[in-house]
């Protein structure tokens, strides 16, 4: 099952985007054997000029568009549903066993989702109630990822 995060904005090249390459890079070994992965990541630029709501909407559009025909679209939103890293592995699992061929993650810009987005996805994921910057998000989603693979592959990484 493919999964990819689509992005506005792009990380510098730096600390940030190396953590982020060493857990797609370790995921995309541990996922291959559980049928989860390879992970992509797409990164388009920000919406300039206008209103708020021109700018989320071009930026939707967009997200939608580098998602292609994804399966499930899972928004990253602040005010999505906080789960666990086991909730997310078991909502994975059943993803892939379920016949879903592909999951994409959205992670919108500075303003958010435009409603485009919202009306196209199947769940909004909150990875914390903090504010986060959207590298470290990035970071946080990749590194969850790497988790759910690993609980669903039984590999020790996780601990409870």
């Amino acid at each position: 099952m493919r999964l990819s995060i689509v992005a506005i904005g792009r990380l510098k090249d730096g600390p940030e985007r190396q953590l982020m390459a060493r857990y797609a890079t370790l995921l995309d070994g541990l996922g291959r054997g559980c049928g989860i992965g390879p992970l992509t990541v797409t990164e388009l630029p920000e919406a300039r000029g206008g209103d708020v709501a021109k700018r989320t909407s071009d930026e939707a559009q967009r997200l939608l568009k580098a998602a292609g025909a994804a399966d499930v679209i899972v928004l990253l939103d602040e005010r999505g549903k906080a789960i666990s890293s086991l909730q997310l592995a078991q909502s994975i699992r059943e993803d892939r066993d379920g016949g879903v061929k592909s999951i994409a993650f959205l992670i919108g810009g500075a303003d958010g989702h435009g409603d485009e987005a919202k009306a196209a996805a199947h769940r909004r994921l909150s990875l914390s109630t903090l504010t986060l910057p959207h590298g470290l998000a990035r970071i946080v989603l990749t590194e969850q990822l790497y988790r759910a693979a690993s609980i669903v592959a039984g590999h020790p990484y996780h601990r409870e």
